[in-house]
């Protein structure tokens, strides 16, 4: 019977905890307005860097499959040989694909690159040998992880001209180092900025919550005459808290919907074909749930921290 008696007089304090929480966010209007602002354009901010990611992400990914580490064979290696190192390279952890060119095959993209320079095939037809040798075409899970692999190459390479003729990878060194360097910078700046804005929102409903426990110290001073538990006091800034979190959510969801629609016309036609609309359509319950777990933390957290500094029970 106690057991019954406390859980109903727990549930029945929670419910007056949510009511006053909801009371208090109405009643302080203007107050309640300016955190909601506040915390929508953090919100949209730190989406708008997500979405950026995601583009980013695209467009790496575009260069990422045009970079690739070549190696050339000398004509006269033999095709069992290149095959066995096809397969020693395909073993490495760092590679994704390994595609084999045989030397018909290399001579034949060949004449396609250079069908209309006519010197240049006249020549050819005069060598009446195939002077080209076989190719191997190397992707790397990670453009960082080239130079492992063309090292690799190098200890299989033999004594020069008997077997590897030349590894691109050297000539594609500058631009594959450029790469990974955006790759990283890219990252950094954007944890970096999501961090400063998000402590930018906690500071802010930090003091929203402060100036709520101002307004409110008459009525706070009446509940703890008439022995109101420390828990039912402090409560209802936390939920206003998190109702900052919930509405300005809801106001960022609704204002991407139409911003990728738009935006999406002009990352179709310069970031090769990505839709930045699409992208949000078909991760609507990750980016809800993103924004509104994001949301609620964060003002929940700065109304605990609040609540903690500034109203002592």
């Amino acid at each position: 019977m106690n057991n019954a008696i406390m859980r109903h007089m727990f549930w029945t304090t929670t419910k007056r905890i949510f009511r006053s929480g909801f009371v208090s966010f109405w009643r302080n209007g203007f107050v309640s307005l300016s955190s909601v602002l506040i915390m929508t354009v953090t919100l949209f901010t730190f989406g708008g860097i997500v979405f950026a990611g995601a583009l980013l992400q695209s467009s790496l990914n575009e260069i990422k499959n045009k970079v690739d580490v070549n190696v050339y064979f000398v004509p006269t290696a033999e095709e069992g040989d290149i095959l066995a190192l096809q397969k020693k390279v395909e073993a490495l952890p760092e590679v994704a694909n390994v595609e084999y060119v045989s030397r018909d095959q290399a001579l034949e993209n060949f004449r396609e690159k250079h069908a209309d320079d006519e010197v240049t095939l006249q020549a050819l037809d005069e060598l009446g040998d195939n002077p080209l040798g076989a190719i191997l075409n190397i992707k790397a899970k990670e453009t960082s992880q080239y130079a492992g692999i063309a090292k690799f190459l190098d200890s299989q390479a033999g004594e020069p001209g008997t077997f590897i003729d030349k590894i691109n990878y050297y000539q594609n060194k500058a631009a594959i180092d450029a790469l990974t360097r955006i790759i990283d910078g890219g990252t950094t700046i954007a944890l970096g900025v999501t961090v400063v804005l998000v402590v930018i929102s906690i500071l802010i409903i930090f003091n929203t919550i402060r100036l709520a426990i101002y307004i409110a110290r008459e009525e706070i001073s009446v509940m703890r005459l008439v022995g109101a538990s420390n828990r039912f006091v402090r409560g209802p800034f936390i939920v206003s808290g998190i109702m900052y979190g919930v509405v300005s959510a809801i106001i960022t969801l609704l204002m991407f919907y139409p911003a990728t629609y738009w935006v999406s016309r002009i990352t179709g036609t310069f970031f090769g074909g990505f839709s930045l609309f699409s992208y949000y359509s078909h991760n609507i319950l990750s980016i809800i749930g993103l924004i509104l777990g994001t949301g609620i933390v964060l003002g929940a957290l700065s109304s605990y921290l609040a609540v903690r500094k500034y109203l002592r029970i």
